[in-house]
């Protein structure tokens, strides 16, 4: 499906690109989420897709997509952690008076826990939980095996869990 959208989009045909940009998109932002902030990873997958659309031209096997996309959506992602201003740490306690804690801060945990996985891990649960991506939208996609997405499922979870001091509930009606 997306291959046929890769000739015409390497043309400058914008709708080949629009199909390109809708198919990929939850790829690009899930691989850019899983290294940078939250607030930080729309803007820089928008980048990924101006970046993809200058350098198109350049890629030599067009089954190599996937993977050349993703390594430009890690790329861009690395070069804005390495580039952005450092700040000093804002305090705990004004950070804990200014900013209300109701229901954001256990999705900002689980963002950072997921940022400190290994990147295959981080990437493709970020693909599976944030972006709603199904194990096969997801081999499809990246060019993984189903076995491959699965296991990265599976022990990502499983190392997402432990970062989080969260145990599995056990299924009582297994012996």
């Amino acid at each position: 499906m997306w291959l046929a959208w890769l000739g015409p989009a390497r043309a400058g045909e914008r709708a080949a690109f629009t199909q390109l940009h809708a198919h990929f998109r939850g790829l690009v932002h899930a691989v850019i989420l899983a290294k940078v902030p939250h607030g930080d990873a729309g803007d820089l997958t928008q980048d990924v897709f101006v970046l993809m659309l200058a350098k198109l031209p350049t890629l030599k096997d067009d089954l190599a997509f996937p993977a050349w996309l993703m390594q430009l959506a890690r790329t861009r992602a690395l070069a804005h952690l390495r580039d952005r201003p450092k700040h000093e740490p804002l305090d705990p306690e004004v950070a804990l008076e200014a900013v209300d804690h109701s229901a954001a801060p256990d999705a900002r945990k689980v963002l950072r826990a997921l940022q400190r996985l290994p990147e295959a891990y981080a990437e493709t649960l970020a693909m599976r939980l944030i972006e709603g991506l199904t194990g096969p939208e997801i081999s499809e996609r990246t060019g993984l095996t189903p076995g491959s997405v699965r296991v990265n499922l599976h022990r990502g979870m499983a190392l997402l869990r432990e970062a989080l001091g969260v145990t599995p509930a056990k299924d009582e009606g297994r012996p």
